[in-house]
């Protein structure tokens, strides 16, 4: 398991205006969240930054953001690309049997008979349910396990640990 001390919750995709305000795309399942926070870690060029925030709307798909620190489009341009996070602590409580992408990521997978069938390197997230990517060693192709309560039976994230029942079909 990785040692996750920052969540990102937001790309910027681009420049909003002349006066320096940005366009995010919320990465996030609470998009709200940006609304009732006054300030946001940037990540750009592998160095972090705290950036204050002034303003927040929504516009389409996006949360366009006004920061204290940006006063321009040409400042505003130099972030395009960089990442919004939060630290870990600030991320939002989830309903209980329910876990953030990272958290699984990254987990060991085991049949409910002992057997390792691999790593969690991906979740797929479809429109009806999560699908867990497993890879293992000696497997040509991953594993695609979907995140339904008939085949995972375990999950114990903190310990790094699923198990798993595969549907008919899917046994190895």
């Amino acid at each position: 398991m990785q040692d996750v001390r920052y969540i990102t919750v937001g790309k910027i995709a681009n420049t909003q205006g002349r006066h320096g305000m940005l366009r995010i795309l919320p990465l996030t399942d609470f998009p709200d969240r940006f609304f009732d926070m006054d300030e946001v870690l940037v990540l750009h060029r592998n160095k972090r930054e705290i950036l204050h925030i002034e303003e927040a709307f929504r516009n389409k798909r996006f949360i366009v953001i006004r920061f204290r620190e940006i006063q321009d489009i040409n400042e505003a341009a130099k972030y395009k690309g960089a990442l919004l996070q939060v630290y870990r602590e600030q991320a939002m409580d989830l309903p209980e049997q329910t876990y953030y992408v990272f958290e699984i990521l990254g987990c060991k997978v085991y049949t409910r008979e002992g057997e390792l069938l691999g790593e969690v390197k991906d979740v797929i997230r479809t429109g009806a349910n999560d699908v867990y990517v497993v890879e293992g060693e000696g497997r040509r192709k991953p594993l695609l396990v979907p995140a339904l309560k008939t085949v995972v039976h375990h999950m114990d994230p903190e310990a790094g640990n699923i198990v798993v029942q595969l549907p008919e079909g899917l046994e190895l």
